[in-house]
């Protein structure tokens, strides 16, 4: 009989040919395998259109507690979802394949549960290394537009390193209007679903705690193209429908649904 994990670890994955070749799985098994809990690592593919996937499956074979999902391509919030419904730990943690807050830093999250929190979120504050400055300045903006709006008390929703109780993602995630509403996406987008995805939470009674995790860009990936002025539009457009969704009645009548 297989051995319930206590940690599901879930990393969305497209196009990460270069952050696997450079070892970030090797990363993680170094680490989780010295753990006391047992755990699982779920790589959610997003339709890689590279040999991400290929790499991924060579590595399986040297560490049982790793699994690959195979999913079309819906991006982030869609890959995050398929391995949430796949997983069976009791917490799952949602980590980005570049490895910028890299995966030891679990250790300050997961104590937070034993004092009740359901949800733990990294938070990477304002001195971010090898962030470029403009990018620096408008991830200041973006946070006090959107403090303005939502979540007046956390500081960070962007970070990609958050981990919740398994019970709780099952029952906020497919509240989401990206996982309900699902679009057709072409390539890679950035998306602001963290935001709405914490307002659900905290709408539900959910105790949240943010706690300040190391962070540094360390995405080398070639295969998704960026624009931060793209970016940076999305984002705050995304904000803002959660807002009007909100004052609309929106979660209201899908709390009743």
């Amino acid at each position: 009989m297989v051995e319930q994990p206590y940690l599901s670890v879930i990393v969305p994955c497209y196009n990460e040919s270069e952050n696997l070749r450079r070892g970030v799985l090797q990363e993680m098994h170094s680490y989780l395998r010295t753990r006391p809990y047992s755990y699982e690592v779920i790589v959610s593919d997003d339709g890689s259109t590279d040999d991400s996937r290929e790499l991924v499956s060579q590595y399986m074979e040297h560490w049982p507690q790793l699994r690959l999902l195979e999913n079309p391509h819906g991006g982030k919030p869609s890959a995050v979802w398929y391995g949430i419904q796949a997983a069976r730990g009791e917490i799952v943690l949602f980590t980005d394949m570049d490895q910028s807050t890299p995966i030891d830093q679990v250790a300050l999250l997961l104590p937070l549960f034993q004092q009740g929190y359901d949800v733990v979120i990294g938070s990477r504050g304002l001195e971010r290394e090898n962030f470029p400055l403009y990018r620096k300045v408008g991830s200041k903006i973006f946070r006090t537009f959107r403090r303005l709006l939502l979540l007046p008390g956390i500081s960070d929703t962007q970070c990609g390193f958050k981990a919740m109780r398994r019970a709780v993602a099952l029952e906020v995630f497919p509240r989401l209007e990206v996982i309900r509403r699902p679009i057709q996406v072409k390539g890679w987008r950035v998306t602001a679903f963290d935001v709405e995805l914490l307002f659900l939470t905290e709408r539900a009674g959910y105790r949240i705690a943010e706690v300040m995790v190391e962070w540094s860009n360390r995405d080398i990936s070639q295969g998704k193209r960026k624009s931060y002025l793209a970016e940076s539009k999305e984002m705050a457009s995304q904000v803002l429908r959660v807002k009007l969704n909100a004052w609309r009645g929106f979660y209201d009548r899908q709390d009743v649904s």
